[in-house]
C-alpha cells in the first residue's frame, strides 16, 4: 500500500491507528501531545496512562485506546528532545518510528498515522525530521504491506494549503493552461505590437496615431519620462535633481550605470568560467558561493545523503529529473540558477508539465520547503517527491 503525506489535524485520522508525539513521564506536553489528549478524552486517556503505563524512557512506545477518536488506537512515541544533534537524537528518533511501525504490525494494524515526530515543541529540524520518517517508512514498507500516512499540521501548514495559495492556482492557470491553449488553438502573432496597431486602425482609422515600440527612443515614449542626465565633471553623466514640491524628498535615488554595468559584467565572467561545468560541478559551485553546507542543502532537499555523495564525488553524474528539482530548493536556487543548473543535466523547466511549474512557483517565490511542494503535488493530483 502507498505511502504518503497530507494535510491534516491527525486528531481527524480515520485509521487503525495514530502516533502521538508523547512524554517520558504521565503528565499531558504541549503541541501534539496536548491535542491528542484532548481529542481522545483528556481525563480518561491520562487516567489509563497513569495506571497501565507510567514511565517510559525516550525512544520507546506504548499503545492505548483511541477512546473518542476516529482512530481505534494510539501508539504513543516517547520523542527526543533536541539539544544540539550530538546526544543521540537521530538514534532515539529513529527509534520511535521504527517501534512504532514494529508495534503496528504485530498488532494487525493496516493502517497509521505518524505526525512528524518531534519537530514541534521538542525542536527537532523540521527537514532533518522528515528525512529520518522517510527514510524508516521506506525501509519498513519494503517487508510490510501497511498503509502509512505522514500528517503535516503546524501554523506554519495551516497558512500554506490549497485553499491558501491563491497565487499558486493563478500561476498555474497563467503558465499551464495557456500553453495548452496555445497548442490547440495556435500561438498568437510574434509581432503583437504590429497586429495591435493593425486593429487599432481599423478601430479609429488609418490616420490614427500609434505609438511604435520598436526602437529604444520609441519604447522610453510609451513610458513615463526619466530625468535628464548632465555631463559632470568627470565626463561621466549624471541624473540631474529635478525636485519636488516637497523639496525632492519623493525622487527615487539616482541610477548607478557604473555599478550596474559593473555587476553585469561580473555575472557574465562566472558564467564564463562555469560555461563547461558539469551538474555536479555546477551544483557545488552554486553551494559554495551562497555559503551553504552541503549537509543543509541534501537535508532542505530530502535527498538521501549517499545519493548526494554520488553527486559530490562523480563530476558525470546524471541525477534524475525529480532529484535535481529538489536539490534546486535544497540550494534555495533563484530561478535562473535553476534553469541553468537544470539544463546541464539535459532537463528544463517546462511550461506544458504541472510538476515542473509547481517547482518554478515555490523558487521564484523563494518557499524552500519541500514538504509544502510535496504536499501541492498530493494536493494537484501529481506524483509526489517524498513517496
Amino acid at each position: 500500500m502507498p505511502f504518503k503525506i497530507v494535510r491534516n489535524d491527525i486528531t481527524k485520522m480515520n485509521t487503525d491507528a495514530i502516533v502521538n508525539t508523547a512524554n517520558d513521564q504521565p503528565a499531558v506536553g504541549t503541541g501534539c501531545d496536548h491535542a491528542v489528549y484532548e481529542a481522545a478524552g483528556y481525563e480518561e486517556l491520562l487516567a489509563y496512562r497513569k495506571r497501565e503505563i507510567g514511565v517510559v524512557k525516550e525512544g520507546d512506545v506504548f499503545l492505548t485506546p483511541g477512546f473518542r477518536l476516529p482512530a481505534k488506537y494510539i501508539i504513543h512515541a516517547v520523542s527526543p528532545l533536541y539539544i544540539d544533534g550530538s546526544h543521540h537524537e537521530e538514534e532515539l528518533l529513529r527509534s520511535c518510528y521504527r517501534k512504532s511501525l514494529a508495534l503496528a504490525s504485530r498488532e494487525g494494524f493496516r493502517s497509521i498515522a505518524f505526525p512528524l515526530i518531534s519537530t514541534g515543541g521538542f525542536g527537532y529540524p523540521k527537514e532533518e525530521g522528515m528525512r529520518i520518517a522517510v527514510d524508516e517508512i521506506h525501509a519498513f514498507l519494503l517487508k510490510s504491506d501497511m498503509q502509512v500516512i505522514l500528517v503535516v499540521f503546524d501554523e506554519k501548514a495551516a497558512r500554506m494549503g490549497k485553499n491558501l495559495y491563491p497565487d499558486l492556482e493563478a500561476y498555474i492557470d497563467l503558465n499551464y493552461v495557456r500553453e495548452k491553449r496555445e497548442e490547440e488553438y495556435g500561438r498568437p502573432p510574434a509581432d503583437r505590437p504590429a497586429a495591435a496597431q493593425r486593429r487599432q486602425r481599423r478601430r479609429f482609422g488609418e490616420t490614427a496615431a500609434v505609438p511604435s515600440f520598436h526602437s529604444p527612443e520609441e519604447r522610453r515614449e510609451g513610458f513615463p519620462q526619466q530625468a535628464p542626465r548632465a555631463e559632470s565633471a568627470s565626463g561621466k553623466t549624471a541624473k540631474l535633481d529635478l525636485g519636488t514640491e516637497t523639496g525632492g524628498q519623493d525622487m527615487a535615488p539616482a541610477y548607478d550605470a557604473d555599478a550596474a554595468i559593473e555587476e553585469i559584467e561580473t555575472k557574465l565572467a562566472e558564467r564564463i568560467a562555469h560555461m563547461s561545468d558539469t551538474f555536479p560541478q555546477y551544483l557545488l559551485y552554486l553551494i559554495g558561493r551562497k555559503g551553504l553546507k552541503n549537509a543543509d542543502v541534501y537535508k532542505r532537499a530530502i535527498v538521501d545523503k549517499k545519493v548526494f555523495s554520488k553527486i559530490k564525488n562523480n563530476p558525470d553524474y546524471h541525477p534524475q529529473k525529480l532529484t535535481a528539482l529538489c536539490l534546486c530548493i535544497g540550494a534555495m536556487l533563484d530561478l535562473d540558477e535553476a534553469r541553468d543548473l537544470l539544463a546541464r543535466a539535459g532537463y528544463a523547466l517546462s511550461p506544458c508539465d504541472k510538476t515542473d511549474i509547481i517547482f518554478s512557483y515555490f523558487i521564484e517565490n523563494k518557499i524552500y520547503d519541500m514538504i509544502e511542494v510535496d504536499i501541492q503535488l498530493e494536493e494537484h493530483g501529481l506524483p509526489c517527491v517524498i513517496t
